[in-house]
């Protein structure tokens, strides 16, 4: 389980295809630690298992499964990653509950100031689009944010100049990938209602 709150962002070594999917390597940065085989790490909010450590370079198997349903198959040695380190007994709960389950894969629909931050919109999958209300949580490549308006197919979310500046989403451009994970209470709820004859 995580926040959706970036503690640090990492930056990709190398990926190596592997007989059961892809070997990525990633350098931790200044994400807190330590670390040991088995940890999970949010990498851009992919809840991932380390399989590897040498000093502050993790590696991660990644899943034929996790290739297709997310963007972390296309990185290349240098891009960047938001990391967060799995949410331990007794942390404060920052931002809001997050898996590390990716829904579906986003677009950028309009980018924002590396520095300033500003009006950030991104287009959904049309499925994921159901579970977004005004005000409401969404995670957008790892990061907790609130919903501050939907048009479109898209929502609209208030960038402070803080997470502009310590996540990726500053750096992303219009056409962007990027990992969507809706509130899952909004998931569970959907379910319940289902299961007794309720759901839309």
């Amino acid at each position: 389980m995580f926040t959706g709150l970036v503690q640090a962002i990492g930056v990709v070594v190398d990926r190596v295809a592997t007989p059961g999917g892809m070997r990525l390597r990633v350098d931790l940065g200044a994400l807190p630690g330590p670390f040991r085989l088995g940890d999970s790490i949010a990498l851009s909010g992919v809840c991932c298992t380390v399989v590897g450590l040498d000093g502050r370079v993790a590696a991660f198997d990644l899943s034929p499964e996790t290739l297709a349903r997310t963007w972390l198959g296309g990185t290349a040695a240098g891009d960047p990653l938001n990391l967060e380190g799995a949410l331990r007994a007794g942390e404060p709960l920052g931002g809001h509950l997050v898996q590390g389950h990716v829904d579906g894969v986003g677009e950028v629909a309009a980018a924002i100031d590396p520095t300033a931050g500003g009006e950030f919109w991104a287009r959904l999958p049309p499925d994921l689009a159901k579970y977004c209300v005004a005000k409401g949580s969404i995670t957008l490549d790892g990061v907790s944010l609130t919903i501050a308006g939907q048009r479109d197919g898209a929502v609209g979310i208030a960038v402070i100049v803080h997470t502009a500046q310590v996540t990726t989403l500053g750096r992303k451009r219009a056409g962007d990938p990027l990992h969507v994970e809706v509130d899952v209470i909004a998931k569970y709820v959907e379910s319940m209602l289902a299961a007794r004859g309720l759901g839309g």
